[in-house]
């Protein structure tokens, strides 16, 4: 199989293979791949209990980038360090295969009760802004050594006028736009230009508002998943299993992984976006740095507890209800809508 998608991610620029074949595999329960992950990607997966469709960003498994999608990386890291050395500064080459070890990927090959025991949900208790391994990327040694005013120059140079200090980059726009591109009138500095030298635009090639009407349908099916008796049943069950162990006021499966989340948020001073707010702001994961230590630690140990105690009344009987109910669903949401299903894998993959 044969990966003809570059995902130009832009929050930190970096480039992933997105593996996309002309026909669909037959799906089971046991293949933990569901029928409309068949044509939606890899990294699609259903959200239970958010009436949501979530993209997977950070979970095991995910498929390895072949040859190709390889020797296009190692391109783009030498097309940078040709505009860096135009700029003025040094830039050394970091292999792909490199690049891809962060100082966590071992703990998301953990089984789901292996992590949620170590690492409950990863959201407190990883700090995302350090997940890469710094100590072996040289370019990190590289602006460390320069002054503070040149590490400025050194991050417009190398991600565009809009970058901070950590890799990730802040875009100004109507939030009904699309989103920046590398094409455009963003400056994504020499990361961007090198992505579309060996990509091509990025996103260019593919009008989403084509496919409005599918991801409208797609939020609809989410919301009959959720909402079919099954899963209302093992919803109560997992709630009171939850309580007996001491986690009482939940409602939804997310709302544990939600807790969490704003309790951290609480303690980095992030604050989500509010409602109509006529800005797009990319940015990184916030520093734990000047985080009070013993608060994050309080955070850390209950995110495990509540994580545990998630797993096991999941694996209770929430997850085989609900993926049950899952698949039947999106089986026959395909033979509805695989004409549409299938004009957006073929688009996707000739990107």
């Amino acid at each position: 199989m044969k990966t003809k998608t570059a995902l130009a991610v832009l929050a930190v620029l970096a480039l992933t293979g997105c593996g996309n074949d002309k026909a669909p595999v037959a799906s089971d329960q046991k293949s933990g791949k569901s029928p409309l992950a068949e044509y939606m990607g890899d990294g699609f997966v259903s959200s239970s209990g958010g009436g949501a469709i979530r993209i997977a960003s950070r979970v095991g498994g995910a498929q390895q980038p072949s040859e190709e999608d390889l020797a296009k990386q190692r391109k783009v890291e030498d097309a940078t360090v040709a505009c860096m050395k135009t700029a003025g500064f040094d830039y050394v080459a970091v292999p792909p295969e490199q690049a891809a070890k962060g100082k966590f990927s071992d703990a998301f090959n953990l089984p789901p009760d292996k992590f949620a025991e170590q690492y409950g949900y990863g959201i407190s208790t990883i700090d995302w802004s350090k997940a890469g391994d710094e100590d072996s990327n040289p370019n990190t040694k590289i602006r460390k050594a320069l002054s503070p005013a040149a590490q400025k120059a050194y991050d417009k140079a190398l991600n565009g006028p809009n970058a901070t200090g950590n890799g990730a980059v802040v875009i100004q726009g109507n939030p009904d736009d699309d989103g920046p591109s590398t094409s455009g009138g963003t400056d994504l500095g020499c990361r961007g230009k090198a992505v579309k030298q060996v990509y091509g635009d990025a996103r260019g090639n593919v009008d989403f508002k084509k496919f409005e009407s599918l991801f409208k349908d797609i939020q609809a099916l989410q919301k009959r998943i959720d909402t079919d008796q099954r899963v209302v049943d093992a919803t109560t069950a997992w709630t009171d299993c939850m309580a007996d162990a001491g986690h009482t006021g939940l409602k939804k499966v997310d709302d544990a992984r939600e807790q969490v989340q704003k309790k951290l948020d609480e303690l980095t001073g992030n604050k989500p976006a509010a409602k109509g707010q006529p800005m797009k702001t990319i940015t990184g994961p916030p520093s734990f740095d000047k985080v009070d230590a013993a608060k994050l630690s309080e955070l850390r140990k209950s995110e495990i507890d509540l994580a545990v105690a998630d797993q096991k009344c999941k694996a209770g009987g929430y997850d085989d209800a609900y993926k049950k109910v899952q698949y039947e669903q999106e089986k026959e949401f395909v033979e509805q809508h695989k004409a549409e299903l299938e004009a957006y894998r073929d688009e996707m993959a000739n990107r």
